[in-house]
């Protein structure tokens, strides 16, 4: 038995890693009992707490275990997970006890596990199994990651996946002109699938999910979430369901079942509550083995989070709101797919949305329902484009327009004479940054006079992911700040970057939910000169710069200094 050290005798009462830690010298005793009070106040292990508080990170503490215990460091970077043995370890006890069988050889099991002083756990496994366990010390955001990952087999059943009934409501009121057969009908009323379904859809409204793929493989069905802008696997069910739930998934969104030779376009609802409801928009695609469905989610509370919560600085916030306001003029907001233009407009016009005012949008497809906003979808087949929908709108008294992309340049005429007699106009375009949307405008073979006349601002923006509360400061050497963009003056002191760390409330990734980042930019007089003469892109920047606006880099490292994000996430998404 160790011995107590002095003024220590707290560590009897301490797990086992922390009584180890504190007589190797890597925590003092005082910390050891903070953090294991802490660990049972909060109802977590021991290790979450370590890791989170920063006093020693994920790879010395893997490395700290196997010296220590004597066992064996798995690097699971250098190994393939589609070999993990499969219904070794109960999945119940796998995720409880964050545990994974890797191996097994004969009457004996290896086992990942990060903290090997978790003697309980190996007992169940060794009386669970029968065989003999051996520990291999893997660190612990990994086996998180990988035990998410595998917590939902091809193998559990579907009814251990549903779990209770859930209370919501996803019923098919109107079927397809295209009737199913009575077979079909049978099948996709299949009461396991229906509530599987409904299950996955509610856990992807919790995680704050915006997409959802159901995809089909040779030898296995997966289902992912796209949460912040990462896809991540949720579940594998049994690839004998995947007829059943697209079926179920297209007769829902009023889609020709009996058609998987093309791809379909949909829609659906989910009747979470009695004052919510959330649409989802479904598109079917036939594969090499069976139709993969990606459902967009469509909440209607996102137009109404108002302008604060989207990210804008004070200042760009001023300039967004005063260019909005105006009788008449062109706003455009530009940038990838996926970094929040539809929320943004949206918002705006939720603003702008009062009793006294008009105002139609032309969208392909119109993703989010605002009452008092009279929206069309877009249908090239039939003849409705956006130009087609422009020249209507113009005849209908409106005050406000928002087209849903400049793709062409009819619609980028139309749009820009609407906005010269009296009305204001908002649209999107898909270019990197404010000043060449400009230049990309006229080589759409738009006149200069007519863009310098008609657009009032330019906003460019992307989306970072937003740091969790796990958050931990981070020291960054200065010559990597400043090669970031920093200014020498930027560096006083007085802040500090910080770094994602990963708890179970962001599922080990360190960050939660996402905050964009904005380039707002005005048409100033000096601007409209350049683009008069026929002016670059690059001429449009430097005026712009003089005029004070920030580049996408800039904004983003406004936010790295506020704590909101980390330089990694502020890097990835404004390369310049």
């Amino acid at each position: 038995m160790a011995a107590v050290l002095p003024n220590q005798a707290s560590t009897t009462t301490m797990s086992g890693l922390a009584r180890a830690l504190v007589q190797a010298g890597r925590l003092s005793a005082q910390q050891a009992d903070t953090l294991n009070k802490q660990a049972i106040a909060d109802k977590v292990a021991f290790i979450d707490v370590l890791l989170a508080s920063g006093n020693i990170d994920s790879l010395s503490l893997a490395t700290f275990c196997s010296e220590t215990f004597g066992y064996p460091m798995l690097d699971f970077s250098a190994f393939n997970s589609s070999f993990l043995p499969e219904n070794i370890i109960d999945a119940r006890l796998m995720q409880k006890q964050r545990v994974v069988a890797l191996a097994k050889r004969g009457n004996k099991v290896s086992v990942a596990i990060s903290d090997p002083t978790n003697t309980h756990t190996l007992d169940q496994i060794k009386f669970q199994t029968e065989l003999t366990v051996e520990p291999v010390i893997v660190e612990h955001p990994v086996l998180l990651k990988l035990v998410e990952k595998l917590g939902q087999s091809t193998e559990e059943s579907l009814t251990e996946m549903i779990g209770d009934d859930l209370d919501i409501d996803l019923s098919d009121e109107e079927m397809p002109a295209t009737g199913p057969s009575e077979a079909a009908t049978a099948e996709i009323d299949d009461a396991p699938v229906v509530k599987f379904l409904q299950k996955i859809l509610l856990d992807a409204i919790n995680m704050g999910a915006s997409d959802l793929h159901f995809e089909p493989f040779e030898k296995f069905y997966r289902i992912r979430f796209r949460v912040d802008g990462i896809l991540r696997e949720v579940a594998q069910p049994p690839l004998a369901i995947k007829e059943k739930l697209a079926s179920r998934i297209k007769v829902i969104s009023k889609l020709d079942i009996s058609e998987k030779r093309v791809p379909q376009d949909g829609r659906m609802k989910l009747v979470v509550s009695k004052n919510r409801a959330i649409d989802f928009r479904v598109s079917t695609l036939p594969t090499l083995f069976g139709e993969k469905i990606v459902m967009r989610i469509l909440d209607p509370s996102q137009a109404q989070m108002g302008i604060d919560a989207l990210g804008y600085d004070p200042d760009q916030k001023e300039l967004l709101l005063k260019a909005i306001e105006r009788p008449y003029g062109m706003v455009l907001v530009t940038g990838p797919t996926g970094s929040g233009k539809t929320v943004s407009l949206y918002t705006c016009l939720n603003i702008l949305n009062k009793p006294g005012i008009n105002i139609s949008t032309a969208e392909d497809p119109a993703e989010i329902n605002l009452p008092g906003v009279n929206q069309v979808n877009v249908n090239d087949r039939a003849g409705l484009t956006f130009a087609a929908a422009l020249k209507a709108f113009l005849r209908q008294d409106p005050d406000i327009i928002m087209v849903g992309e400049i793709r062409d340049l009819e619609t980028a005429d139309i749009a820009i004479k609407a906005a010269q007699t009296g009305h204001m106009v908002f649209s999107t375009l898909h270019t990197n940054d404010a000043p060449s949307t400009l230049t990309r405008l006229m080589n759409m073979g738009v006149a200069p006079f007519n863009i310098a006349s008609s657009v009032i601002m330019i906003t460019a923006q992307r989306l970072a992911r937003r740091l969790c509360t796990c958050k931990q400061p981070v020291a960054i050497p200065d010559e990597a700040l400043l090669e970031a963009g920093f200014k020498e003056e930027d560096l006083d002191g007085t802040w500090m970057p910080y770094k994602a760390i990963g708890c179970e409330r962001c599922s080990g990734s360190g960050y939660k939910g996402r905050v964009g980042i904005y380039q707002i930019m005005p048409i100033s007089e000096e601007i409209e000169r350049i683009i008069l003469a026929h002016g670059t892109a690059l001429e449009i920047e430097e005026q712009a710069r003089q005029d004070g606006v920030k580049t996408l880099r800039e904004a983003g490292l406004v936010k790295v200094k506020q704590g909101m994000t980390s330089l990694e996430e502020v890097l990835g998404c404004t390369n310049e």
